[in-house]
């Protein structure tokens, strides 16, 4: 079933979550733990995300460094399988512009049909400084673009631009969105403008960028609802785990925190202390978004599978 049935179909407010793919060379066994853990709150669908290639460099004998490109988190695509046989939950896993070609994004297409999972997340991805030389060409620079080559595949027109029977099952999913605007982007207006091209184009919801004041999400659900953005926009949700994401998240993900909540993260002697304030604050923040009829909620697990559990226990 798809994520957008999943959601309209839940009867109270849907719960899911995201995942990170072990490290490369560590077992499976790490993200059955976490959804082990949380499976209890029924989630109608998990997300796995997706990590492009880096260069590292290598010390060798000589003294002399190796450049070495790598990928420090692979197997999404195996693990969202793994997932749907495993626990018979739907399985989203990101696929991305950015460090993945476009011939490697057809393949990664290729294999999900085979594996039978349907349901995909698109984002741009974290920026990667392509090496001087490098075929940018290869590439898609953008969400949009990365959609349409979706799109294209579900009616049966490869990368290359040649024809092949289309799936008997498409694709479908959803894409992210900025409550707080998106770091590149000039104004809200021009965010919302190309918001609305990923609605047009074929994006069934939204997944919002992790936020902590519910003020600002529900003027962003205003402005799209008034610019005729009709789909769910879904509120992602992270409870605060060490005393420096007070300063660490804003500048990562450009998401303000509030001054009530930044007051108590500031009397945090310990992580701990720090764990304990983020998770009453995800708690009253997650009764409020409740409250408003949010259609789901989407927690990001990254080192805090614990504070989700606490927080989904009082509110689920």
């Amino acid at each position: 079933m798809k994520v957008i049935d999943l959601i309209r179909g839940s009867k109270s407010t849907a719960f899911s979550f995201e995942i990170l793919p072990p490290l490369k060379g560590n077992s499976i066994q790490k993200v059955y733990n976490v959804i082990d853990k949380l499976k209890e709150f029924d989630p109608k669908y998990i997300n796995i995300t997706s990590h492009h290639s880096e260069y590292i460099y290598k010390t060798l004998p000589d003294g002399s460094f190796q450049k070495i490109n790598i990928r420090k988190r692979p197997g999404s695509v195996a693990i969202a399988s793994a997932i749907q046989n495993k626990y018979g939950i739907t399985a989203v896993p990101h696929i991305i512009c950015k460090g993945f070609t476009k011939d490697e994004t057809e393949y990664a297409l290729i294999d999900l049909n085979f594996l039978g999972v349907y349901d995909l997340l698109l984002l741009r991805g974290d920026v990667k400084t392509l090496e001087a030389g490098q075929n940018t060409n290869l590439y898609h620079e953008h969400a949009t673009d990365l959609q349409q080559q979706v799109n294209n595949f579900n009616n049966g027109i490869a990368v290359d631009g040649s024809v092949f029977d289309a799936n008997e099952t498409s694709f479908s999913y959803g894409m992210a969105c900025y409550p707080e605007k998106h770091e590149e982007a000039p104004n809200m207006e021009s965010d919302i403008y190309y918001l609305k091209e990923k609605v047009k184009n074929g994006a069934d919801y939204l997944v919002t960028q992790m936020f902590f004041d519910n003020e600002k999400y529900y003027s962003f659900v205003d402005r799209c609802r008034a610019e005729g953005i009709t789909v769910p926009i879904i509120p992602g949700i992270k409870p605060i785990v060490f005393k420096n994401q007070l300063t660490v998240l804003p500048k990562i993900f450009r998401s303000d925190i509030p001054e009530p909540f930044a007051t108590e993260l500031r009397k945090c002697k310990t992580d701990e202390e720090a764990k304990a304030v983020g998770v009453e604050w995800c708690i009253q923040q997650c009764k409020d978004l409740i409250a408003h009829n949010v259609p789901s909620l989407h927690f990001y697990t990254m080192m805090a599978s614990d504070s989700v559990y606490k927080v989904a226990k009082e509110i689920y």
